[in-house]
């Protein structure tokens, strides 16, 4: 898969994740109600300026955003900022469950 093609299935999965259409994306960002969509059908590529505005929209990092291992890297972010918050015993614990899930 190219790299543009992996460009625009990513930000399309990351902007139904977020449960957003492409022509309500394009308008917060204050674009035209057909930019995102221009993206997501290959016409466009956005400047590295709106794509770092876009990764913000979405609530992911530029590299998050290129991470394709991660399924869903905003809500990976969220837990993680969660565990934080864990102390050492909780910690082990959930490394208990995680290893049983996998």
């Amino acid at each position: 898969m190219s790299m543009q093609k992996e460009f625009i299935y990513r930000l399309a999965k990351l902007r139904l994740q977020k449960g957003i259409s492409a022509r309500q994306m394009s308008l917060d960002l204050l674009q035209n109600s057909s930019y995102i969509n221009n993206i997501e059908n290959g016409r466009s590529l956005p400047s590295l300026s709106v794509f770092f505005s876009i990764c913000e929209y979405l609530g992911v990092t530029p590299q998050e955003f290129f991470d394709t291992s991660t399924e869903n890297p905003q809500a990976v972010s969220e837990l993680m900022e969660d565990v934080k918050k864990l102390n050492e015993e909780q910690i082990e614990l959930l490394k208990g469950f995680v290893r049983n899930m996998k």
